[in-house]
């Protein structure tokens, strides 16, 4: 069975840290990017960030550049994401998501999302 187990969401002020961590199993970790995607209330989906299957290579929105870092341990198959001066904007639930485009075609799990709130 795949699971994709996001944590460390929660409520903070403005300026603060949180770190996410989504545990990954039953399927090829080392295969799959991973990124991380949330969506506020009352808006679509936002794409936040991603990391190649090897960690070499990173992306970010523009939104949370210099704020946020993703990383992943393809020992423990997890991915982080380290989001610091937090702010109410990033208010959201995040999920991670996992893909690998195969030759017989794209292969794509999410997880159930974790809340965090930034309010004062």
């Amino acid at each position: 069975e795949v699971r994709l187990v996001e944590s460390g969401g929660g409520m903070v002020q403005p300026g603060g840290s949180l770190r996410l961590t989504c545990a990954a199993s039953g399927f090829t970790f080392t295969e799959y990017d991973m990124s991380w995607v949330r969506q506020a209330p009352g808006k679509g989906p936002e794409w936040v960030s991603s990391i190649t299957t090897d960690g070499t290579n990173t992306y970010y929105a523009d939104s949370v550049s210099g704020r946020f870092t993703i990383s992943r341990d393809n020992a423990k198959n997890t991915v982080n994401l380290q989001m610091n001066s937090l702010k109410p904007e990033d208010t959201a639930v995040y999920f991670c998501n996992a893909e690998v485009n195969y030759t017989s075609g794209i292969k794509n799990y999410w997880g159930q999302g974790t809340q965090v709130t930034v309010s004062s």
